[in-house]
């Protein structure tokens, strides 16, 4: 019997990078999915998630908005687990407070009270991407309020895209291999988008988890990250100069120590790189 044959969760932003790839695993592993999503009806948000292995028999989807009070009300009810990956994503916004900060911490407050109501949610794992200001809010209030949370902290997520659109780290790719002549040099903190959807269900299922969990499977500079692409294909050709003189070393390190605790074994970042490149290829976001 797969783990989670009989159990019921909910996935919030599930037509996201990571939140797809745990609908994914959570289908794989037997669960029966209740996943939200802003518009059930745009094809671009749901088609991928519609066509997974099997979707068609344990897959629900639902319309919910972060800042609206009781959205999720009727979405986490009669859940076992709630995957709260909804969150806006950092870039360029005209309004930060309205576009950003809102959503992060009114639409996680939202969630958690959402559960709150329901006694069957064994646990909430909760997606860390915005503000610190969210996270502290979010603690407060499971601690007030008996919810036993686990936060999951990932760095730059990598790996194959499920969805049609382009995500942050995936759009990053993109540039190092446009053959850009000068680069700035910082170091860059991977990890695949398996393993980050993987450490969710593990987080879920392991009833000794506990508390945050730093997702870190390499620290490397970007000219690492650029020789590891040019060794997997020679046609993308490595900048003649750096911004930054290249320190040799990443300037820092991330314990690994507790996320593997989950069972987590990190994927190798040039498997990941090129698992990337193919996926980015297949959908024509670069063609060489």
């Amino acid at each position: 019997m797969r783990n989670g044959e009989g159990k019921v969760v909910c996935v919030t932003g599930a037509a996201g990078f990571v939140a797809s790839w745990l609908v994914k695993l959570l289908l794989h592993h037997g669960y029966t999915v209740k996943a939200t999503v802003r518009d059930p009806n745009d094809p671009k948000k749901t088609e991928h998630l519609l066509l997974l292995d099997g979707a068609k028999e344990r897959l629900h989807l639902f319309k919910a908005d972060l800042l609206e009070e009781g959205s999720f009300d009727s979405v986490v009810d009669g859940c076992d687990g709630v995957f709260h990956t909804a969150s806006p994503v950092l870039g360029q916004v005209a309004d930060p407070q309205r576009e950003l900060i809102d959503p992060a911490l009114k639409g996680t407050i939202k969630v958690l009270k959402s559960c709150s109501k329901v006694p069957s949610i064994k646990r909430v794992l909760w997606y860390m991407l915005s503000k610190t200001l969210a996270e502290e809010a979010a603690w407060k209030f499971s601690k007030e309020n008996g919810i036993d949370m686990v936060t999951i902290h990932p760095g730059w997520v990598l790996g194959p895209l499920l969805q049609p659109t382009l995500n942050l780290s995936a759009e990053e790719i993109i540039k190092l291999t446009n053959g850009v002549q000068t680069f700035g040099n910082p170091s860059y903190t991977w990890v695949d988008v398996r393993d980050v959807a993987n450490a969710h269900i593990q987080g879920f299922e392991l009833e000794e988890a506990s508390g945050r969990y730093c997702l870190v499977g390499t620290v490397s500079h970007r000219s690492d990250t650029l020789n590891i692409l040019h060794n997997l294909y020679p046609a993308i050709q490595i900048p003649e100069k750096w911004k930054d003189e290249p320190t040799g070393v990443p300037t820092h390190r991330v314990s690994q120590e507790k996320a593997k605790s989950l069972g987590i074994h990190f994927t190798p970042l040039e498997v990941s790189i090129k698992d990337t490149i193919e996926s980015l290829k297949e959908k024509n976001y670069i063609i060489f």
